[in-house]
């Protein structure tokens, strides 16, 4: 199977321009609100609502083993993977980060066309 294709977006020009350890701050990229956090030194960027009941990450928090907690009904997400870690079966949409040279960016995936066959 061929890797993951992603049209990158500079956010910023600075690493220290994106949240704090542990915080979660709501950024717009490509015209597409998105929560972006550091967890153990590492960015991670993820939809601005849970998928279960809309509740914004941003009121929300992350806990210790990496997963941000949607303030509403503490529902859990893998920071890494999206998936629902507190067991109720849902998914959140994550996107790679890459602090480059000249910026930090986000990956959105390439859309595809007809079945997934292009675009």
């Amino acid at each position: 199977m061929a890797a993951d294709k992603y049209t990158w977006h500079r956010i910023t020009e600075s690493e220290d321009r994106i949240a704090e350890e542990g915080q979660i701050a709501i950024w717009t990229v490509n015209h597409k609100k998105l929560c972006i956090t550091r967890f153990e030194d590492k960015l991670y960027a993820f939809y601005h609502k849970c998928p279960h009941a809309g509740g914004h990450f941003v009121e929300g928090y992350l806990d210790t083993k990496g997963n941000v907690v949607c303030p509403i009904h503490r529902y859990k997400y893998d920071l890494q993977t999206g998936r629902n870690s507190s067991g109720e079966g849902y998914f959140l949409a994550t996107y790679p980060v890459e602090v480059r040279e000249n910026g930090v960016f986000v990956g959105f995936p390439e859309k595809k066309g007809f079945w997934g066959l292009g675009r």
